[in-house]
Parts: C-alpha cells; structure tokens; sequence
C-alpha cells in the first residue's frame, strides 16, 4: 500500500498510507528506526453509540497538504456518523514531536457526543519485546518506552489537557488482537501498565453543539528518556500546540523560497509538483546527512527487507537535485556523510544504514571460484561527480579542503586502477543492482567523474594528477564510442561482457525481489562480440547517463539515435505512456505477452531523463517547450498529495513498489530548474550556467 502525505523534520518522520493510518514512525534518524514495524496505528471516531475506524469504506477522504509547506489537510467525512473531520497534521520543525489537529463539525444538526480514539501499536526500536506502556500522572498522557526510545501520547482538549481514557494491554500474544477493539464501545477499561508486545488506546471527549464543530490537538512526542519527554511536555504547554504548528508553516514556507524559481514558464500543475517534491524529498534526508531511498515499510513485508537506506549514487543524483535549488546545508551533510563511510580505498560498498553502517546486500564477494569487489562503480563516481557540481554552485573552498582526500582523490586513484586495458572500468554492478559487467551507464558517470577530480586538482595545484585524470577520461571516452557503439544497429549496449568471462547470473534487485533470466539469454536480442567483448544490445534506460555526466555532447547523433531508440522502444504503448527501465524488466512486472507494447512498467525518472535530453538539446522555445508533456505526465501520475512512486501499472496507472521515491521528485526538481534555467537562456537573461547546452 503506498505511503502519502509524510510529515518530518530530519530526525522524526511519520508515513501516512492512503487510508490516512500512521504506518511508519522513525526515530531518532530518518531510516532508522522504524517503531511501528509498519503495523497500522488507528484512528477512530465514535459518536452516539456508533464507531468507524478511519479505514472503514464509511468515510470520504481527501489526503493532501496546505500549499508550499510541510502541514496536511486532510478532509474525512461520514455521512452515517453525520460528521466531518479536518485534520492538519505536522511534525514541529525544531522539535521530535509529531501533532494532529482534528476539527470535527456536526452534520446532522443534533448535538452530538463524539470521542476520538487514538491508537498507538509500536515495536519499540522495531521489535515488541520488552516494550512498557503505562499511564503518566504527571503529564495525563500514555508513555511507552524501551531501553534509549520513549513516547508520549497525550492530547490537548476543550478546556483541558490529556487523555479523557486510555487502555494499554496485550498485542498479538495468546490471541489478544491489541487495546483498539476496547474503543469500539466508546469505553476504555484505564489498565494503568503493560509490559511486552504492548499496545495503547486514547481517547478524547468532544461534545458538539448542533452544526457545531469542537477541537481537539493530539500528539506524539519523542525522546531518550521520561526527563526528555517531560522536558518536551512543558514545550508543549507553554508555547501551546496551535503555535507549534503555526511555526512549523511557516519555516517550510520559507525553506522553500528559499532560492526562488522563475518557473512561470511551466504550467501551474508542474509548478506545484516542483514545490512539493522539494519538500517531500525533504523527509527523507535524515539531518545527519544520510538520503533515504524510501521509508515505505511495506516492501518489507514481501521482500523481507525495505529501502530505508542511502544508497550513493542515488543519493548522488538525489543531491544534484539540492544543489539546484541552493540547498547547501544539505548537500554538505551528504557529502560529509559519504566521507565517514566510504572504504579506506576510495571507494563505495552498496548501500549504508542512516547511522552509517555497511547495509544488507546481495552482491557476493565470490563469483565462480574468484573474488569480486561487491560494488556499483557508478556510486563512487557519481559521489565525486556530485561533489564538483557542488563544488561549482557554492565554491565552499573550506567546506571541500578536509574532504578532498577522501571524496576526490582517493576515489580518482581508485577508479584509474579500476581499468582494463582498454581504458574501460572493469565489470562491476549496474544502476539497477542485477547485472555485473562493464555497464555504459557506469562508464559515463566514470569519465564524469574522472573530468570532476581533474577540475579539483587544478584547482588545488595538483596539476600533475589533474593531466592523468583528464587522459584518463579522454581515452574512456575514446573507448565508450569504440567498444559499446554497435554500428550495425546505430545505438549503444546496455553492457559489455570481456569474452571469457562468465556473464554472471542476475542477483537480485532492490529490497530482494527475485531476479529473472541472465542477461542475453531467451531475450530474442542478440549478443554480438566487438574487441573482445561480448554486447548486451536490451535497451536500457540507464543510458541516458551518455550525456547526463558530461561523457558525450547531448547533440552528438550518436547520443541522439539512442535517445530516439530507447523512447521509441520503451514508451509503454497503453495509452499509460512513460517509459520502462528496459526491455523486459522483470521487477514487479506486470505485461508478460504484449512485450513490444509494454517493455515494462512506466518509472518516473526514466521518463523525466527523456524530458532532461529534450531540454539539453533545445535550442529555441518551441522545441524546449516539447519537453512539458513529459513533465505533465509525472503530474498526472502524483497522488493528489502530489506523492510519487517508483513506477506504475502500465494499465491502471496505480503505484507499484515503494511511494514516495525519493529518487522521483529528485527528478522533478533537476528536470525543472534544467528546463527553467534553459528557458531563461534561451531568452537572452542571464543566470547559472544550464548544463549540456552544446549541441
């Protein structure tokens, strides 16, 4: 079920599904750790003598936020209780407390005894063991808490402040279903503590005057320890829960201006999704400087892991999206995150917990008898790449001199020993984690990255290093065009395989999702030899990275016949639109027979990449302005929150796997500001520089 409408500050996010139930809790770091486990916690509403959950196919819902900030709206409405609910829900900018306020407006033109359940079902630092819930008398609020982890439930009424009843007890243990079936009677049983897999129900009085409305101002606070919580409550008290979340408006407000866009060239619906996905994308960037692909637990209910984690290179494109739009600070923390887990070497592993720890993988480190360096070459460059488009928006001198051992020249000495003799990076893994082999995508990001550490070393004096890099990406160059050009059919391979070695059987991608057939085989494309390297001809989007990373002029024809190529062959042809990651794609696939119709299923960002080659290539208003559709169609994708993501049905157009994807809005912001600032260029106003403007 996708994830909607997330609420955070860095340290504490809190995912919505589409029913409007909280699913996923983080704390004290985004990504880690999850205290719900993804398990439901409910909201419920009873008034005179009936009850529905907020799931109840009873209510109406409309999940979105308030304009340009960080605060929902959220109607709910129950034309059988004769009710309506408006909730504005907030995670305090500053603080680790996540507040709701609930309006409820009477329908039916009675006065009306209303209460409303809040329920709470945490597996403290994501296991039920040893979990304590009990009733705090001093702040008339439920504490639940283990070990460095505690919350508070409490409320904010009529003339009052706590919880008018509570019931905590026993949760899937002996058959106990879990406190919230006690709420159904509008009564709770006030058990004082519980100890073990634990769960806790509040509740809330609110009568209601004929087409009245009252208020009510719930919350869930967060800390190390019941002096923290306390501490908090006071916060609470004193500022008042209506300023909190007044103040939290108005800061996301204005992080978002921060560095304002002339984006009145665009349409007002991708002016919008612009906006939200900057701050969408902002919950999942944790304040330590670690980029969450994902927080949407689901997956891992399936696939027996999830995305929570930081994933360089995505992380990497994900911060060429903060630079963009000014977002300094936090492109600084990512980079300085990247600088603690890198390896002594100069290079990344696959993916890294929030708190910076080696992440679960599925890349071995032996493959037929041989070792193998378990990495994604394109992550360590992409990082080195981000680094100097960084660089470049800022020129913070201080900010790279203590990182550019680590983060420049490390991962430079690296990637040159990382050759084979042809000039090419040896075979690694690819952009989508299944293939290993000598990847376009990852050569592009090399030379990319290899030009990246020549500009640095120039700049630092280093000129003698500055010349190898430079030959280096110049014969890599040289050697893309030569070796993974097949001009027999006028396009680039997906992959390059050096004859005699095993092509290596498909791992698994993301989150453990079972792989399909190797590479080349039963695929009806053929595998031809060109230097001592055997081509995978599959399209793949992933090419876009030709021009994306400066390797080859988006106006070259060779990079233009791919680009025609992969859209004409991955456009999915169901009146859907967008394009596939690649022919085939087994991940969550959908169409197994009409193959050439649908090569697989519509993903955001391969779209977007086709929209960015437009805007590269543009050089009057009118064939700038041919990129909109593509955007429009990553619109009509969001939710109406305007979540997106990672890809669709290529039929229906619902989500599949994890929403929201950081990596999508990502994509709406680079695609945006790239078509915003070639607009401005094109115009004759001067601005930063576009990018990709030779063609």
């Amino acid at each position: 079920m996708p994830r909607d409408i997330p609420v955070g500050n860095g340290d504490l996010l809190i995912d919505f599904d589409e029913f409007y139930r909280v699913r996923d809790v983080y704390y004290p770091r985004v990504g880690r750790y999850n205290h719900t486990g993804g398990h439901v916690q409910r909201f419920g509403v009873w008034a005179d003598g009936e009850f529905a959950w907020i799931e109840d196919p009873t209510w109406k819902r409309e999940l979105r936020y308030k304009p340009d900030t960080l605060v929902t709206q959220v109607r709910l409405v129950n034309e059988r209780l004769g009710l309506e609910l408006t909730c504005w829900d907030v995670v305090d900018f500053h603080e680790p407390v996540y507040l709701r306020r609930t309006l409820v407006r009477d329908l039916k033109g009675a006065r009306r005894d209303v209460k409303l359940f809040f329920h709470y079902d945490l597996s403290i630092n994501e296991s039920p063991v040893g979990d304590t819930a009990d009733f705090d008398p001093s702040t008339n609020g439920i504490v639940m808490y283990k070990e460095e982890s505690y919350f508070l439930v409490n409320a904010w009424g009529p003339g009052k402040t706590g919880m008018d009843q509570w019931a905590v007890g026993t949760k899937r243990v002996g058959g106990a279903e879990g406190t919230w079936r006690d709420a159904e009677d509008g009564r709770l049983g006030r058990n004082a503590i519980s100890q073990g897999s634990v769960d806790a129900t509040c509740g809330v009085d609110l009568p209601i005057e004929p087409k009245g409305e009252a208020e009510v101002v719930s919350w869930l606070a967060c800390g190390d320890s019941y002096d923290a919580l306390k501490r908090l409550s006071r916060v609470i008290r004193e500022k008042t829960p209506a300023k909190l979340i007044s103040r939290t408006e108005a800061y996301w407000r204005l992080w978002v201006r921060k560095e304002p866009a002339e984006t009145a060239c665009l349409p007002e619906a991708v002016r919008d999704l612009f906006v939200r996905s900057q701050l969408i994308l902002r919950t999942q960037i944790d304040n330590r400087g670690a980029i969450v692909a994902a927080t949407d637990s689901d997956v891992a209910h399936y696939a027996g892991d999830h995305y929570a984690y930081c994933w360089p290179r995505d992380g990497a494109l994900v911060a060429q999206a903060l630079i963009l739009t000014g977002q300094s600070e936090l492109s600084r923390a990512f980079f300085k995150y990247c600088a603690q887990v890198i390896d002594k070497h100069g290079y990344f592993l696959h993916k890294y917990t929030a708190a910076g720890h080696l992440a679960s993988s599925w890349h071995p480190w032996t493959m037929e008898g041989r070792p193998v360096l378990p990495i994604q070459q394109d992550e360590t460059a992409l990082v080195l790449w981000a680094l100097r488009e960084h660089f470049e928006a800022f020129r913070d001198v201080e900010f790279i001199k203590p990182l550019y051992d680590k983060l420049v020249a490390r991962p430079a000495a690296w990637l040159l020993e990382h050759r084979d003799a042809n000039g090419l990076p040896r075979p690694s893994w690819d952009l989508w984690e299944e293939r290993r082999a000598v990847h376009t995508f990852t050569v592009a990001a090399t030379i990319g990255a290899l030009k990246a550490a020549a500009k640095f070393a120039t700049d630092f004096g280093d000129v003698d290093h500055a010349e190898r890099y430079e030959e280096a990406a110049e014969r890599m160059k040289e050697a893309l065009s030569r070796y993974l050009w097949n001009p027999d059919q006028s396009r680039f391979a997906r992959m390059a395989t050096p004859v005699g070695e095993g092509v290596g059987a498909e791992e698994e991608s993301k989150a453990g999702e079972p792989a399909g057939a190797p590479a080349g085989e039963n695929t009806g494309i053929a595998s031809p030899e060109v230097g001592g390297y055997r081509l995978d001809m599959t399209r793949d989007s992933a090419n876009f990275a030709l021009f994306a990373f400066g390797a080859l002029r988006p106006g070259n024809p060779m990079v233009v016949a791919e680009m025609k190529s992969l859209r004409e062959r991955l456009w999915i042809k169901t009146g859907l639109g967008g394009c596939a990651r690649y022919e085939r794609d087994y991940f969550h696939q959908v169409e197994r027979d009409r193959i050439d119709e649908v090569a697989g299923n519509p993903w955001v960002i391969c779209t977007l990449w086709h929209a960015q080659h437009q805007i590269a290539l543009a050089r009057t208003a009118e064939e700038l302005r041919a990129a909109v559709p593509l955007l429009q169609w990553a619109v009509d994708r969001a939710r109406p929150s305007g979540v997106l993501a990672e890809q669709y049905h290529p039929y229906t157009g619902e989500p599949i796997s994890v929403s929201p994807l950081t990596w999508s809005h990502a994509t709406v912001v680079t695609t945006v500001v790239q078509y915003v600032r070639k607009h401005a260029a094109l115009a004759g106003r001067p601005g930063p520089a576009v990018g990709w403007t030779e063609a």
